[in-house]
């Protein structure tokens, strides 16, 4: 939930070219930054696989499509989610709402040009956004919402495969709209025994609510655990809910 522009991370290095086949060189041998191969598609088949093995696609437009495992990765573990104090008492006075997966193409949108809009590089192409819709109509993909007087003031969105969450961006309009929305997903999350959220990039922002660098090879150990089943999960529909 982190990624900021991605071209600064390159250099001029030897990458794995990917083929037609869905597969991926083993995440040990990505480079220091991260970067692991190049190339492929973004179809379903791959992005699943893909995040199934702690793999995310980050490139901006015009680049081709990089491929990355980064390691330390900031993870947080349900159990491990804590809330500020001062956002625990604006959560309380608050007059916002949140919904589940009622507006995804929206988030998404919004995550994106809430970069463009001043001036920053974004990662959330046409063809990302179009690739996690896909994703989000098969039901591997999840937005969360934060309404404020029926307009859209906040929200996040990731991938969610069996009992981890992969989150993608989020963004705000209001004062905490996206932490509000934030909440609202590890406490959804909790509800249906969801074992890791995948941060992927560390921020001091993530810090405050518990997250915490592991190591790749941890982090390759927790996916394994925790992925046995990727098959859409029907619990995030028609489970909106209200926070006031």
């Amino acid at each position: 939930m982190g990624k900021g522009q991605v071209k600064r991370y390159i250099r001029v290095m030897p990458v794995f070219q990917l083929n037609d086949s869905i597969q991926f060189p083993h995440p040990s041998l990505a480079e220091d930054n991260g970067l692991l191969a190049i190339g492929g598609d973004l179809s379903p088949e791959r992005l699943l696989h893909a995040y199934s093995h702690g793999i995310f696609p980050w490139f901006s437009e015009g680049d081709p499509l990089l491929w990355w495992f980064t390691s330390p990765r900031l993870v947080i573990f349900p159990n491990e989610f804590r809330i500020p104090k001062r956002l625990a008492r604006y959560i309380r006075t608050s007059n916002v709402h949140i919904t589940r997966d009622y507006a995804f193409s929206d988030i998404v949108r919004e995550c994106a040009e809430v970069r463009t809009k001043k001036g920053e590089g974004t990662w959330i192409t046409t063809a990302m956004q179009e690739a996690y819709s896909r994703l989000h109509q098969l039901g591997f993909a999840h937005s969360v919402e934060c309404w404020q007087n029926d307009t859209l003031a906040g929200g996040l969105y990731g991938v969610a495969i069996d009992r981890v969450f992969f989150g993608e961006s989020m963004f705000s309009k209001i004062s905490s709209g996206s932490q509000f929305a934030f909440v609202a997903l590890v406490d959804f999350l909790k509800k249906h025994d969801f074992e890791l959220i995948d941060c992927q990039m560390t921020t001091n922002h993530l810090l405050r609510f518990g997250a915490r660098e592991i190591n790749g090879q941890d982090f390759q150990r927790h996916l394994a655990k925790h992925i046995k089943h990727i098959t859409p999960q029907p619990f995030w529909a028609n489970e909106n809910t209200i926070r006031k």
